[in-house]
């Protein structure tokens, strides 16, 4: 892909309007910030972790998880003591399960390379797994003061309008172009955390993706969209392709002694380590099975639509089973799926 024209610019000085605005910026988040478990943390574990439920979730979804991770995670040696199971219930819910993974994943790196404690500049951030330019830059600068400015997606909107970028920024150039715009700023700012939490907030409370609020922006006075009437064209949206969707029939069976059937995802799939109700085409036995009426169950994941359907089968005896199967009389206190969260829910 061509990199858009604001790649080809050469990062501009800071002029005394720009400095005025960034100064109105920092002043607006002081006075405006919400309050968050994890800022003003002493230790830089929690904000890593809050960084990392942070990823494509938003903040009121995750406050209950942070606080409950961390009350059974406190620490990276705990963290990377962790078993699967326990592991993946503190994070069941929250989705992207990739990110838990490459939390132990790094803590156990960490415990064995760095005495347990994590590298303070985002370059050596970046090369733990799971930690990408954006979460290097958040944790450097927000635990380390180190000046290297974050670009999230409400970062890419506000500064999209601010300076009416044309650009594709689902591409890796226009976000390095932007990151490097921005540099000189949070250099000058004297305070690399605040700043870049400025930017991230200011995003979430005021440039909204549908109903940005210019008038109480303190980027109002130099923002080229919001100047021109335009703030809603940028930034411009990325193609997207159409989702594929993947259709499975699942069975909710209970035995005579009133356990449920539970099968446990496979390690090379999506969800692995999660149990769930079991695919027809993979049960461990024949039976006789009926499909429940109006119990259709749907969800989107990042590359795929799922829908399952369920169905149902009278009580049997509690057979043995393979070791990728359970009889679970208590489900809940197991690592559980999203769609069989919600499809116990509804049987209740």
């Amino acid at each position: 892909m061509e990199a858009g024209p604001f790649c080809k610019m050469t990062p501009p000085p800071a002029s005394s309007a720009l400095a005025e605005s960034f100064a109105a910026l920092l002043a607006w988040y002081r006075a405006n910030q919400r309050e968050m478990p994890w800022r003003g943390h002493p230790d830089p574990y929690a904000v890593w972790v809050s960084e990392m439920m942070l990823q494509q979730t938003q903040v009121e979804t995750v406050r209950p998880y942070f606080a409950r991770f961390l009350a059974a995670f406190p620490t990276i040696a705990a963290l990377a003591a962790a078993e699967d199971e326990p592991l993946l219930k503190a994070w069941e819910g929250l989705g992207y399960y990739a990110r838990v993974r490459n939390l132990r994943k790094a803590a156990r790196l960490l415990v064995s390379d760095h005495a347990g404690t994590l590298p303070r500049t985002a370059a050596e951030l970046q090369k733990l797994p799971g930690i990408g330019p954006y979460s290097a830059a958040a944790i450097a600068s927000i635990c380390f003061g180190e000046a290297v400015p974050v670009v999230d997606g409400n970062v890419i909107r506000v500064f999209a309008r601010h300076n009416a970028l044309p650009d594709d920024f689902s591409a890796q150039a226009p976000r390095r172009a932007l990151a490097a715009w921005l540099t000189p700023f949070i250099q000058a700012s004297g305070s690399p955390a605040d700043f870049n939490q400025a930017m991230m907030e200011l995003g979430a409370l005021l440039c909204t993706p549908h109903r940005p609020n210019c008038a109480a922006c303190p980027l109002r006075n130099t923002c080229r969209a919001a100047a021109e009437g335009s703030p809603l064209d940028f930034p411009r949206p990325s193609p997207k392709k159409p989702l594929p969707t993947r259709r499975e029939k699942v069975l909710l069976l209970r035995n005579t002694e009133g356990a449920l059937l539970l099968a446990r995802h496979p390690g090379e799939r999506l969800l692995a380590g999660f149990w769930e109700l079991p695919q027809l085409d993979l049960l461990p036995f024949p039976l006789p099975v009926k499909p429940r009426r109006h119990s259709t169950y749907r969800q989107t994941f990042t590359h795929f639509h799922l829908i399952q359907s369920v169905y149902a089968a009278p009580p049997v005896p509690p057979v043995s089973l393979p070791d990728t199967f359970i009889w679970s009389p208590n489900p809940s206190a197991l690592p559980l799926t999203t769609a069989t969260r919600k499809i116990l829910a509804a049987d209740r």
